[in-house]
């Protein structure tokens, strides 16, 4: 056939009834073969793939069941709308994995353990006190590390770079024994709007996810599993030191200032201290952006209950600094001059050795392994889909036609 963007509304239809044959064939071979597959690919859960390589191994071993190397490249570089909607097919393969409590469980471990290059960034921090990557600064102060975002032109919203990067400085962070508290905040941005002041996050980048360069795997996916679950849970440690398996890890501290929209917000939920500036707001755009907020549907309701929740996901309600709701997501509201001394303040509370260990615990309490299994297998699917649902293809050229004629 043509390429999508050519095709005939009738070779729409035809094309559109063969994809979801081949996805119905996958999902029963799936069904009844996920956990063969992934003992298959990990030798007998010997081995700990991340997720990129789990995709393109099984892609090799199990031709069909995911999308190539060649297929890939052939989607990489078009515009979202324009591409087959291959990663749907990996949003099937990774639900499967994921709803088998063993292989599932086995997976969610595997991508805790600190990602390549981790180990030579966190010898380079060790050196100066401070690690430039593209998209985010670290620097030791102490006892803390901060994590400065550095998106700048984007308001510091999330792409697969600052993934990639926050990835690394998340395993830097827990890695280095100096270090016992994480601070999390964004850089001062170019915007326009907001120039040379501080933001905490924008959330997805709705242009990089129009033309096509926002990832299932690496981002969508690959951020839930890695960075993020790596902030609540810590990193892996595997041998007889640790007990069999444990993961290690530290309390965090955000600064919020100007907003925390979408991702950010959903960062919000894993840290032990948010400290926001007066005027700030909080927001999940979900019902806007047509997404999922990623595990903000699991991790929301039990800070601000059900009612309030769905609100600000289903309804798109702001939580602004000043409104009583607040108080249910962030622990201080400070003058902007004020937010330097608050997170210094929270560190030292935060810097306690206990809190390493009761923090942990509270993670298990609130948020059970299985349960995050059973979220996150949904979740892949879901999400696989919606970023090639009509809505959210039309919401981002909206979005990047206005931003275009703002520019102009």
């Amino acid at each position: 056939m043509p390429p999508r963007p050519a095709r005939t509304e009738a070779e729409s239809d035809q094309a559109a009834r063969l994809h979801e044959g081949c996805r119905a064939a996958r999902h029963a071979f799936l069904t009844r073969h996920a956990e063969a597959v992934y003992d298959g690919l990990t030798s007998g859960r010997t081995r700990r793939p991340r997720l990129t390589d789990l995709a393109a191994e099984a892609a090799v071993r199990f031709p069909g069941l995911v999308p190539d190397a060649a297929q890939l490249a052939e989607e990489r570089g078009r515009l979202q709308a324009h591409k087959e909607g291959r990663e749907i097919d990996q949003g099937i393969f990774f639900g499967a994995l994921l709803r088998s409590p063993t292989a599932g469980a086995h997976l969610i471990e595997s991508m805790l353990c600190p990602a390549p290059g981790s180990a030579a960034r966190l010898a380079e921090f060790r050196r100066t006190d401070r690690l430039e990557l593209d998209a985010v600064l670290l620097e030791r102060r102490g006892e803390a590390a901060h994590v400065t975002f550095r998106n700048g032109h984007c308001l510091n919203a999330e792409d697969n770079r600052l993934i990639a990067d926050l990835e690394t400085a998340v395993d830097v962070v827990l890695l280095d024994d100096r270090v016992r508290v994480g601070v999390l905040r964004g850089g001062p941005v170019t915007h326009p709007r907001h120039a040379g002041k501080r933001v905490f996050s924008a959330g997805i980048n709705l242009k990089e996810l129009r033309s096509g360069a926002i990832s299932f795997v690496e981002f969508l996916l690959g951020r839930e599993l890695g960075y993020v679950n790596k902030m609540a849970r810590g990193l892996l440690r595997d041998g007889p030191a640790a007990g069999g398996t444990a993961t290690a890890g530290k309390p965090w501290v955000g600064v919020v200032d100007s907003f925390a929209i979408g991702g950010g917000m959903q960062l919000l939920l894993v840290l032990d201290r948010v400290i926001a500036e007066e005027g700030a707001f909080l927001s999940l755009p979900a019902a806007d952006e047509g997404i999922v907020p990623g595990l903000g549907n699991l991790r929301l309701t039990r800070l601000t209950g059900a009612r309030t929740a769905r609100q600000i996901i289903l309804s798109g309600r702001r939580i602004h600094t000043d409104d009583p709701a607040a108080a249910l997501l962030v622990d201080e509201v400070l003058p902007a001059a004020a937010l330097d001394g608050a997170a210094e303040r929270a560190v030292r509370d935060l810097a306690a050795p206990a809190v390493a260990a009761n923090r942990a615990m509270l993670t298990l309490a609130e948020e059970p392994v299985d349960l995050l299994r059973t979220y996150l297998a949904e979740f892949a699917v879901v999400q696989a889909r919606r970023i090639y649902s009509p809505d959210v293809l039309a919401k981002t050229e909206r979005h990047w036609a206005r931003s275009e004629r703002a520019a102009t």
